[in-house]
C-alpha cells in the first residue's frame, strides 16, 4: 500500500473553504456594449477592467469600463451558473436586470471600491 502524506489542516481548510464570487456587468459610456462576467475579486477585476490591463481583449477594444451591476454569491460555483444564465439573456432583459438594480445607470466603481 503507497504511503499517503498526512493533510495539511491549515491547506485542506483554505482550500475546502467555498469561494466567495461575483458577477457583474460593465458598460461603456454610450451603453451600447455590454460585457457579463464572473470573479472571485471584484475590485481587483474592475481595476484591471479599468486600467486595461488585458490589452485587446473585448472590453479594452470597445472600452467598456463602467460598472453598473454586480451580484454576490457565497460560492464561486453558483457565481459561475448564474455568469451563464446572464450571458443568455438578450438586451432587454439585460437593461431590465440593470435598470432593477440601478436605475441611473451610475458607474458604481466608487462605491464598490470604498465598501
Amino acid at each position: 500500500m503507497p504511503h499517503r502524506a498526512k493533510p495539511n489542516p491549515k491547506t485542506h481548510y483554505i482550500t475546502s473553504m467555498p469561494k466567495t464570487g461575483y458577477v457583474y456587468i460593465l458598460t461603456n459610456k454610450y451603453h451600447t456594449v455590454y460585457y457579463t462576467g464572473v470573479t472571485n475579486s471584484l475590485v481587483r477585476r474592475i481595476r484591471e477592467h479599468k486600467d486595461h490591463f488585458n490589452k485587446g481583449s473585448f472590453t479594452d477594444r470597445y472600452n467598456v469600463t463602467k460598472i453598473v451591476y454586480y451580484e454576490v454569491f457565497s460560492e464561486i460555483r453558483v457565481a459561475i451558473a448564474r455568469e451563464k444564465q446572464i450571458k443568455k439573456y438578450g438586451r432587454p432583459k439585460k437593461v431590465a436586470l440593470i435598470e432593477s438594480f440601478n436605475p441611473d445607470w451610475n458607474d458604481l466603481w466608487e462605491f464598490i471600491v470604498n465598501f
